[in-house]
């Protein structure tokens, strides 16, 4: 059996909101398996343990270029350690010029990029140079360039730290701006039920089946309370299935046969999403200095 540490518990209680006692007892039947004890105290618990998903772990921005013909446009994240340097004008300079440079060179991944020119040096000797001027380490950590098949619309939310890039066919302008702060409210993880992976929907049904299993209800209605909550978890998790967020009496899909309009695709990139930050007690390391001083 392994050792169930209080640093495992606020780990796991940091993540699900969930009672310190009950943290403890998830981590003893998951043998001090964290993401196994996570599902425990969903099942037990409900989607409540599941707030860490949109937790942000890492500090930085989203850099956004969008072409003014409409049909290209591109979106970075990149990463520093505090949120005082995401609001630094080199840093945000740095986000905006990289966006511009994916949106118009295409590269085909982080290290393509870091090889092109930016100015009279490459992406990577200019972030070198800035992880020196400003004295924080500086990642470029993922980007998506799309080109539109009908238009792009885009939105960034929350001083950055949200973007989304949209590509809709038909409708108007206002249309599509709706859809992608659609997208940054919701966060769906697909557009349709056929694009979600089916490791998602896997998890999701092994735990309602287990969910289900505890209301020893008879074998037949079981069935039918998982199919159930695999079709909510379903309509809530793609943007096709989603009530539209100004009118929800309708779904996204209605809203656009109604416009006469479709989405091709959507990019949401959040700040900091499935990085782990490192947690520091401040107060705790002051003193710890303070007595290793007083002792020298």
């Amino acid at each position: 059996m392994a050792e169930i540490t209080a640093g495992m518990v606020r780990e796991l209680r940091e993540k699900t909101d969930a009672p310190m006692m009950e943290c403890k007892r998830a981590l003893t039947e998951a043998n001090g398996d964290i993401g196994k004890a996570e599902e425990i105290l969903r099942i037990k618990l409900g989607n409540k343990a599941s707030k860490a998903a949109g937790r942000i772990a890492a500090e930085g921005v989203v850099g956004l270029f969008s072409a003014t013909d409409g049909k290209h446009a591109a979106m970075i994240e990149l990463n520093c350690e505090t949120d005082f340097v995401a609001k630094n004008e080199d840093f945000l300079a740095f986000a905006a010029d990289l966006a511009r440079l994916v949106a118009t060179a295409n590269p085909a991944d982080p290290a393509a990029l870091a090889v092109l020119k930016l100015g009279d040096a490459t992406v990577e000797e200019t972030r070198t140079r800035l992880i020196g001027k400003i004295g924080e380490n500086l990642s470029i950590r993922r980007f998506s360039r799309i080109q539109a098949q009908g238009r792009i619309a885009h939105y960034v939310h929350g001083g950055a730290k949200i973007g989304v890039l949209i590509d809709v066919t038909g409708g108007d302008d206002q249309l599509a701006r709706d859809l992608a702060m659609q997208v940054a409210a919701t966060k769906p993880v697909a557009l349709s039920r056929e694009d979600v992976p089916d490791e998602l929907i896997k998890k999701e049904r092994d735990i309602a089946a287990a969910k289900a299993a505890e209301s020893g209800k008879p074998a037949n209605i079981v069935e039918k309370m998982v199919e159930g909550s695999i079709q909510k978890y379903l309509k809530e998790v793609t943007l096709l299935g989603q009530p539209f967020v100004k009118d929800d009496k309708q779904s996204i899909e209605s809203l656009l046969k109604s416009h006469k309009a479709s989405v091709t695709r959507f990019v949401l990139f959040v700040v900091g999403e499935g990085i782990e930050k490192k947690s520091t007690d401040f107060a705790a390391e002051v003193m710890a200095q303070a007595n290793q001083a007083t002792r020298v």
